[in-house]
C-alpha cells in the first residue's frame, strides 16, 4: 500500500461513507494457489462478490480435476469476515486439516490453509497482510497439468515428457486419489485398444518400473508408486 494511502487510512479519511482502508481491504484479501499446476497464482477477493471454486469452467477458480466437484465450494463476505462453504462436494473441503461440513460456513483467518478435494492447496491472505513470497515448501511432491500433460516433481518439470503409456499410467494412479488400482484397471487405462487381447504382467511391471525411474530423475528419495502385493498399485504423494 502506498505511503499516502497509509496516511489517509490512519487519519480516517473517508469516501462515500467508507474509509480508504476499507476500500483497500477489498483489494488486498486474496487466495494463493500453493499446490497445483499453477502454484503461485492469486485470486483477489471482493466483499460484494461471491467467489466460486470448482471443476466447472464457469467457476471463478477453475480447478480441472475429476476429484473436484463442478461447484465445489464458495467464499463469501459476511459483513465482518470471509467464510468458505462446501457445496456438498464429493471429496470435501478442508481448512487447516479440518473438514468443512457441507453448507456450513467456516470463517477464515489470515494464513489459513484451504484444501480442495485434497488435490489443491490454497492459502487465505487477509486484507492488509502480505502474501507469502516463497512457495518452495509447497513444491514438494508430484503434480500434473492435465491440459499440457506436463508433470512436475518437487517443482522440477520432467523433461523430456513422459511417454503416452507412462502418462496414462500416472494419470490413472492420480485419479484414484491414493486408492489401489488393479492390473486390470491399468490395462483399461493404458492400453484400451488392447484390453480385449490382454497385456502381460511383465509389460505392466516394466511400465511401472520405467515410470518410477522417470520420477526418480527428479526425486530419488521418495517412493511415489507403491506396490500392493496381490492387489495392484497406488500413488503415494508427498
Amino acid at each position: 500500500m502506498p505511503a499516502e494511502s497509509n496516511l489517509e487510512a490512519e487519519n480516517g479519511a473517508t469516501e462515500n461513507g467508507a474509509t480508504v482502508n476499507d476500500a483497500k481491504s477489498k483489494e488486498n484479501a486474496m487466495l494463493v494457489l500453493q499446490r497445483g499446476a499453477e502454484a503461485g497464482r492469486r485470486w483477489p477477493l471482493e466483499r460484494n462478490r461471491v467467489l466460486t471454486i470448482g471443476r466447472d469452467e464457469a467457476c471463478d477458480i477453475h480447478l480441472p480435476d475429476r476429484q473436484v466437484s463442478r461447484r465445489h465450494a464458495r467464499i463469501t463476505w459476511t459483513g465482518e469476515q470471509y467464510c468458505i462453504e462446501d457445496l456438498g462436494s464429493k471429496n470435501g473441503t478442508h481448512v487447516n486439516g479440518q473438514e468443512v461440513q457441507p453448507n456450513t460456513p467456516c470463517t477464515l483467518q489470515d494464513g489459513d490453509e484451504l484444501q480442495i478435494a485434497l488435490r489443491f492447496k490454497l492459502a487465505f491472505v487477509d486484507a492488509g497482510a502480505t502474501a507469502p513470497l516463497s512457495l518452495e515448501n509447497d513444491k514438494r511432491g508430484l503434480r500434473i497439468d492435465k491440459e499440457t500433460r506436463q508433470v512436475w516433481v518437487n517443482g522440477i518439470l520432467i523433461d523430456p515428457p513422459l511417454s503416452l503409456h507412462q502418462y496414462r499410467l500416472l494419470d490413472a494412479l492420480w485419479e484414484s486419489g491414493g486408492s489401489v488400482i488393479t492390473r486390470e484397471q491399468i490395462i483399461d487405462a493404458v492400453w484400451p485398444e488392447a484390453a480385449s487381447e490382454g497385456v502381460s504382467e511383465q509389460a505392466i511391471d516394466a511400465l511401472v518400473r520405467r515410470l518410477r525411474e522417470r520420477i526418480e530423475e527428479c526425486d530419488n528419495e521418495f517412493r511415489y508408486i507403491v506396490t500392493v502385493r496381490g492387489h495392484g498399485f497406488r500413488l503415494d504423494n508427498r
